[in-house]
C-alpha cells in the first residue's frame, strides 16, 4: 500500500532530485517556459510555487532563503526583478502544464510548463473601449427620416436662376 507516500522519488536518489530539481527550476525562471516530462513537470510545480511566493516579498532573508534552493545568482536576480513584478497581485496558481504528446522513443508523456503572465496566448489583455453612450433604436429612426425632409426643404428653396425666370 502506498499511504503517505506524497513524493514521486522520479527514479532517483534524494541528491540527484534535489540537482535536477533545482536546474529546471532555474532554466524555467530564466526562459519562462521549458519542455519536459510530466512527472517531471508537476513535481517542479510544487517546487517553483514557494520560491515564486516567497519573491513577492523583498528582504535580504528571502533572496537567500531562495538562493539556497536554486543555486544561481542570475536566476534569484531575475526571479526577484522581474517576475515577482509581473505575479504580484495574483494569490496562486503561478506555472501552468500544457501536455504535448508522447516521446517518440520511450513513449513518455511530454509537457510544456510556463509562467502564467508570460503566455500572450492564453493571456486576456483587458483593452479599454472608447465609452459609447447607448441610443435605442427608437431614437435613431427619427434622425433617419429627418435627412430626407432637409433634403427636400433644400430642393424647394428658390435658385437665383428659378427667381430670375419668374421676373
Amino acid at each position: 500500500m502506498r499511504h503517505a507516500k506524497r513524493i514521486n522519488h522520479l527514479g532517483r536518489t534524494s541528491s540527484h532530485r534535489a540537482a535536477m530539481l533545482s536546474n529546471m527550476a532555474s532554466s524555467l525562471i530564466i526562459h519562462k517556459r521549458i519542455s519536459t516530462t510530466l512527472a517531471k513537470a508537476k513535481e517542479l510545480k510544487k517546487y517553483v510555487e514557494p520560491l515564486v511566493t516567497r519573491s513577492k516579498n523583498d528582504t535580504t532573508h528571502s533572496r537567500r532563503m531562495v538562493f539556497s534552493y536554486l543555486q544561481d545568482k542570475f536566476a534569484v536576480t531575475e526571479l526577484f526583478r522581474d517576475i515577482s513584478q509581473k505575479i504580484a497581485d495574483r494569490p496562486g496558481g503561478y506555472t501552468r502544464i500544457l501536455k504535448t504528446g508522447f516521446r517518440q522513443g520511450d513513449n513518455a508523456e511530454m509537457c510544456i510548463i510556463e509562467f502564467v503572465d508570460y503566455n500572450e496566448t492564453y493571456t486576456v489583455k483587458e483593452e479599454k473601449k472608447a465609452t459609447k453612450t447607448r441610443r435605442s433604436r427608437a431614437k435613431a429612426a427619427p434622425k433617419a427620416v429627418e435627412a430626407p425632409k432637409a433634403a427636400a426643404k433644400v430642393e424647394e428653396t428658390p435658385t437665383a436662376e428659378a427667381t430670375e425666370t419668374q421676373e
